[in-house]
Formats: C-alpha cells, sequence, structure tokens
C-alpha cells in the first residue's frame, strides 16, 4: 500500500479543522464513554469523552484529559467541587445521544434531558449513572495535573464502584466488553464496533504463546 509523507511544517500549515480531525485520528481506536456528574446542588450534567486511559490497577486509577478552559467546563467544575463522577460505557443502542452531549448547552441545561438518556444513583453514590450504559464506573477524584505545553488538565481517579452484566465477568476478571456491546471510537465523530480476534497468553521468552479462548 503506498504511502504519503506529511511533515511537522505541513502539518502546521493544514487549515485547522483538517489538522484536528488528522491528528485526533492518528491515536487509532479509543474508548469512549459518558461522563456522569452532579453540581452541589444535584443539577445533573452529562458529557461524552475519549480521553480515557488506564493508570494502575493497585490502587484501581484511570485517567482523563481535559481541553483547554475557557470555555468553562461544567463536568470539571462538579469534579473537583464535589470529588466524584461516573463513567459510563457507549453501546450501540445510545451512541447517537451519547454523541449529542458535546453539544454546548447553556448552563443549567442537563444534557440527560436534552438528549433523552435517563439517570440514576445507586448505593448513595453522589454522581448520577446512565441507566443505559451496560458497564458503569463509580469514581472518587483524586488529583489535578496541569499540562502546561498545550493547556490542557488531566484528572485522576480511582474506581470505587463497578456495576456489569454478570454474563460478562469472566472467572479470571476478564470483562468481556463486546458481550455488553459497548463500542470504541476514532477522532472525534466516528464510532465503532468491535471484532475480538483472540485473548493470548502472557508472553515469556522461553514459552510459546497460546490461546486463552475457550472454543
Amino acid at each position: 500500500m503506498s504511502q504519503i509523507h506529511i511533515d511537522y511544517n505541513q502539518i502546521l500549515q493544514l487549515e485547522k479543522q483538517k489538522r484536528v480531525h488528522l491528528i485526533n485520528s492518528l491515536g487509532g481506536f479509543k474508548s469512549v464513554a459518558l461522563v456522569g456528574t452532579s453540581d452541589e446542588n444535584k443539577n445533573k450534567n452529562l458529557s461524552i469523552f475519549s480521553s480515557f486511559f488506564h493508570l494502575g490497577a493497585n490502587p484501581p486509577l484511570i485517567g482523563m484529559v481535559f481541553r483547554p478552559s475557557p470555555p468553562e467546563r461544567d463536568t470539571m467544575r462538579n469534579i473537583l467541587d464535589t470529588g466524584f463522577y461516573t463513567i459510563n460505557h457507549i453501546n450501540e443502542s445510545i451512541f447517537k445521544k451519547a454523541h449529542q452531549t458535546s453539544a454546548r448547552y447553556d448552563k443549567g441545561v442537563s444534557e440527560f434531558d436534552a438528549t433523552g438518556l435517563n439517570s440514576e444513583y445507586k448505593n448513595d453514590f453522589f454522581a448520577p449513572f446512565v441507566v443505559e450504559s451496560q458497564v458503569q464506573l463509580g469514581i472518587e477524584f483524586k488529583e489535578k495535573i496541569d499540562i502546561s505545553i498545550n493547556n490542557t488538565t488531566m484528572i485522576v481517579g480511582e474506581i470505587v464502584q463497578i456495576y456489569i452484566p454478570e454474563n460478562c465477568l469472566l472467572e479470571d476478571g476478564f470483562i468481556d466488553i463486546e458481550k455488553a456491546n459497548s463500542i470504541t471510537c476514532s477522532g472525534l465523530d466516528s464510532y465503532h464496533k468491535t471484532i475480538q480476534l483472540d485473548r493470548l497468553s502472557y508472553a515469556k521468552p522461553d514459552k510459546e504463546i497460546t490461546s486463552l479462548i475457550q472454543n
């Protein structure tokens, strides 16, 4: 397959929106989910994010990156003010409604109401979960890290609650997110279903890799 070459100067000279689409697509397929928050008066907010990444299992940490402010980011403000938020996997039945939460609604307008997605509170957790999501995480805020090179902010949270379909949790702890119908994304606006190729054994220099999937 033939390739084209785009150097650094050409990247900078691209029209803004074209450059945004190009660079956002280069990271490949990404996790995408809805982040649910409430302010201190229990006014609910919901927003789609694709900047999540695993930070560790002990303690169970997950990171996410916020674009520069202004404009004021209600999601980040609610997280910093209350210390709690939820991460809700997006599935094929709700991805269009989830995408709509990226619209800039006026402050005070709940994206739950605007998009028709439903909220629920569980086990006295402060932030709302998305009813239509099959995989739901309750997160407690732990650290805010300002990234000066591009004025973004990384939020580090600890996973304190997990809700998943019973048939998606395997004996070794692995979660079959395909069975939960979770989807992925690329760039800013492209959504994808996945097909598992295999699960492979732990790689060691003197051991052949084998499949972990039992047929």
